[in-house]
């Protein structure tokens, strides 16, 4: 019975409230489909059905419209399935990018890093470690850029520079005299002899004379550098052995590295970092710097630096497997 209400309602709810607000609307859809959903709307509505039926025919009549087929709830994904989000993008640009500062937080929530939060908005600028050719195939041929733009950066205490090579700009750590116009080789060939090379090119540590200083230094070849990129820092070119390289680091720890791993020629640029002035403590919560504990007393002779005897040099070659270490214990 009161299926047979319902259905005698939304029967009616076709026949239009005026002649003029008729020829604006669409047709009405068939009766059968709009019984089904109205009965499966009953099924999976709290509300009574003659409540229910008295709020359909107000909204129905005050709009002037008809009761239309249902549609998907995701009607807007087709819409914009062929566009990519800027922040989603993972092509290389040098555009800054923004970014979010995390406190010193992990994923859950808890402080990873104690010291850290607030500061001054800062935009992400895609810094390229490698020093790779632009072009796929040609990664260990000779190539030159200019040195477009010298500039600071906020995400690092090192100035980054902007140079331009073929059809590609990039982003690289600046060394310490390095000027826009500058011209900066890259090449991954090691040869007979020791080049003469100039601050800011990289090579190979094979292709480079002893005592050179360097910096950006890769521990794989290829992956990239990870030492020495810090503001004024450099390391020394010891010796070569058998395919090898060692180097001293800022910290005077030695590492034996491949041959073949890529530097950079010089110093990095910002000598002077550790010597600015910051004049008032509002200066550092606009780098994001916290204030530490107020509790804070100085320690005694017990908690001050060791004379520790020279740790031994760490070998980047020919390291252990696992199963290799998991059989020797």
């Amino acid at each position: 019975m009161a299926l047979s209400a319902l259905a005698r309602a939304l029967g009616s709810l076709s026949i239009s409230a005026s002649s003029n607000v008729a020829q604006r609307v669409r047709p009405a859809p068939l009766l059968s489909q709009t019984v089904k959903q109205a009965t499966e709307l009953c099924r999976y509505s709290s509300l009574p059905c003659s409540r229910l039926l008295l709020t359909v025919r107000k909204t129905s009549f005050c709009f002037g419209t008809q009761l239309q087929p249902w549609r998907g709830i995701l009607t807007s994904a087709a819409l914009c399935q062929n566009s990519t989000r800027w922040k989603q993008r993972t092509k290389y640009t040098i555009r800054p990018i923004g970014k979010k500062k995390t406190g010193g937080r992990d994923h859950t929530g808890k402080i990873r890093t104690h010291g850290i939060g607030g500061g001054h908005k800062q935009r992400y600028r895609m810094v390229d470690f490698q020093r790779l050719h632009f072009e796929a195939g040609k990664e260990s041929e000779f190539f030159e850029e200019k040195v477009m733009e010298v500039r600071y950066d906020p995400c690092r205490s090192a100035d980054i520079a902007l140079v331009a090579g073929g059809s590609r700009k990039r982003w690289i750590i600046a060394t310490e005299n390095m000027q826009v116009g500058d011209v900066i080789k890259t090449s991954r060939t090691i040869g007979r002899m020791a080049v003469s090379a100039n601050e800011g090119d990289s090579y190979p540590l094979g292709a480079l004379p002893i005592g050179s200083l360097i910096n950006n230094l890769e521990i794989y070849p290829g992956k990239g550098a990870q030492y020495v990129r810090a503001a004024g820092t450099c390391g020394v070119l010891l010796r070569k052995v058998n395919g090898t390289a060692i180097v001293q680091l800022p910290s005077k720890r030695q590492i034996q590295v491949l041959e073949t791993c890529m530097a950079t020629v010089g110093r990095v640029s910002n000598i002077d970092h550790n010597k600015r002035i910051i004049g008032k403590a509002g200066r550092n919560r606009w780098l994001g710097i916290r204030p530490s504990s107020g509790l804070w007393q100085r320690k005694g002779g017990w908690a001050g630096r060791k004379i520790k005897p020279i740790p031994p040099m760490k070998s980047y070659v020919n390291l252990p497997s696992a199963a290799a270490a998991a059989g020797t214990t």
